[in-house]
């Protein structure tokens, strides 16, 4: 890796961090964020880190399960949260503080079960980048007292892919990821279905060999959003009518390529 100093320190300081917890339950999602805390507090606490997963209608099946198999390849201890988004009646009503009320229920369920393992200290994945958009579940995050040792480390984006690299982590190039409930409009109701289809949307074009994909719904308007360089592969006659058709098929009447590309918070544009 090409490592600076820079790094080096914030490194030093996320270990010292993580040592101070003695036992830390980290919200593992799978992303690379929260892969990269967990491996580090594992390396440091060994079996006094602990991965917390919820599993709910916003993850979708295979990143659950790729959450299961990273654990036992790594010999660390995991939790399964099973947990139905739609117990909070504002989740799908979606407006724009959503994820407050999503992530409040989640990280109070994820320190109940730290609790029950004898943990009092849970950790996200955020890192400095995350500051710079609408996140209304850092709100819930700071009231429940969760700390974020990545972000107070002072680490990028780009520094945990670095560091995951380094690690040989598999997730150190892993596309960014989100909650699904993020590809509504707020104000567009979610339900349980809503999230299967566009789930399967982006799993079709993902299997398409496009990757960092995100099929945003606006009522029955499916607006892609892909890298700059795929906009024009996936505009391609025949990739573009396959993927029309089987979007049409899941329930969406338009299917539209956003020209701007993928770009994080999208759909805060409008705040």
């Amino acid at each position: 890796m090409n490592g600076s100093k820079d790094i080096r320190i914030k490194e030093s300081k996320l270990t010292e961090l993580i040592k101070a917890a003695g036992k830390l339950a980290v919200a593992f999602s799978g992303g690379t964020d929260s892969t990269y805390l967990l491996y580090k507090a594992h390396e440091v606490l060994g079996d006094n880190a602990l991965a917390v997963t919820v599993r709910s209608q916003v993850l979708t099946g295979e990143e659950f399960e790729w959450t299961a198999r990273f654990c036992e390849s790594s010999g660390i201890r995991q939790a399964v949260i099973n947990y139905d988004v739609f117990d909070s009646e504002q989740f799908g009503d979606n407006l724009p503080d959503r994820c407050y009320y999503c992530k409040r229920s989640i990280f109070t369920n994820i320190k109940k079960t730290a609790s029950d393992n004898g943990i009092t200290e849970v950790a996200d994945g955020s890192n400095t980048d995350d500051t710079g958009d609408y996140r209304p579940g850092m709100r819930a995050v700071k009231e429940l007292g969760i700390i974020s040792p990545l972000m107070e480390a002072g680490l990028t984006k780009n520094d945990i892919r670095a560091l995951s690299k380094e690690a040989g982590l598999p997730t150190w190039d892993k596309p960014a990821a989100a909650c699904l409930a993020s590809r509504f409009a707020f104000g567009e109701k979610i339900t349980a279905e809503g999230l299967a289809r566009v789930a399967d949307a982006e799993r079709f074009i993902r299997d398409m060999g496009f990757d960092g994909i995100r099929v945003r719904v606006h009522g029955n308007i499916a607006r892609i959003e892909a890298s700059p360089e795929d906009i024009e592969l996936i505009a391609y006659e025949r990739t573009r009518k396959e993927i029309s058709e089987e979007l049409k098929r899941l329930g969406f009447k338009y299917v539209t390529i956003d020209m701007d590309g993928y770009r994080t918070g999208s759909m805060n544009e409008v705040l």
